[in-house]
């Protein structure tokens, strides 16, 4: 779909929509983990949006033939993300949600070193000292986590680079497959790719890939992971159709607040000094990598022209 200038309040909104959404699946997966296994949230992530999307794929009659090539790179995404949850729950087991989500932030600075490195993509000298300060940052908010919990305060540097990953691979598959069968298929391709998985963990009594049949109100949390996930990520997908990624890149930085919130309102968390001076130096040097951005698309423009 083109987009129009006309389109882009409503890409504004969904965008709006996805930061207020994204953070409720780290507090269902906080909840729900504290009863049941890091594997089973994340098997449940997939399945529940497996489930959600098949009507979604009904009502837009979008076939489900994939080419080799394509279903090589939807079971790459699946594997990544699948990656991204596992680590980034484990995190929450224990964290605040917003000192995890804040570390995680640095994914954009990977990404930047990603296109330099694999593609080539010039990145000037601003760019990288950003990228240094925002990574200084991610320290900040990682130190006194470490203190406190350990090792687990570097996963969420996992789900960063595990996201990522992801994010370089959708970008190469969204050209050939639309969104809604792009989630469809890597929701169920991960419920197949952590069956196996759980299984063997199960049979090796390793805790956090152990299944177990909790209460009523724990499947609801389960449920909520998934329900979570699949509208927020919608959200997003059609906030990218409506309006250009430069408008909607500087508003994703507004979920650290929703998380903050969430964080406040569920658990009693609150950053503490140095968390929240590193929450500020990571939007901060996020922000300006997409101001720098910007700058040199618009030139680029210009001497095209």
């Amino acid at each position: 779909m083109p987009q129009r200038a006309d389109h882009v309040p409503l890409g504004i909104a969904m965008m709006l929509a996805f930061c207020a959404l994204a953070p409720l699946i780290d507090v269902a997966a906080k909840f729900a983990s504290q009863s049941v296994s890091v594997g089973q949230v994340t098997l449940a992530r997939m399945a529940v949006q497996a489930l959600l999307m098949i009507p979604v794929m009904l009502i837009f009659r979008h076939g489900v033939r994939l080419t080799t090539v394509q279903f090589g790179l939807l079971t790459l995404r699946a594997a990544l993300l699948l990656a991204s949850t596992f680590t980034f729950v484990s995190a929450l087991q224990v964290m605040p949600v917003a000192d995890a989500l804040a570390i995680a932030f640095v994914e954009p600075f990977i990404l930047l070193a990603m296109g330099a490195v694999l593609f080539g993509d010039l990145v000037g000298p601003r760019r990288i000292i950003a990228s240094l300060v925002g990574f200084c940052g991610a320290l900040l908010v990682i130190q006194p986590n470490f203190a406190a919990f350990g090792s687990v305060a570097l996963f969420p540097l996992g789900t960063a680079l595990f996201f990522a990953l992801y994010m370089l691979v959708t970008r190469r598959i969204a050209r050939d497959v639309a969104p809604e069968p792009m989630q469809f298929h890597t929701a169920w391709i991960g419920v197949v790719l952590m069956v196996p998985v759980l299984a063997l963990g199960a049979g090796l009594d390793i805790g956090v890939l152990v299944l177990s049949n909790p209460e009523a109100l724990v499947w609801g949390q389960l449920f909520a992971v998934g329900l979570a996930a699949a509208v927020s990520h919608m959200a997003i997908t059609y906030a990218l159709r409506f309006a250009p990624s430069a408008t909607l890149a500087p508003l994703h930085y507004l979920e650290i607040v929703t998380a903050v919130l969430f964080g406040y309102l569920f658990f009693d968390d609150w950053p503490n000094p140095l968390s929240w001076t590193g929450i500020a130096v990571i939007t901060g040097s996020g922000l300006y990598i997409i101001a720098r951005e910007r700058h040199l698309a618009r030139a680029a423009r210009r001497a095209a022209l």
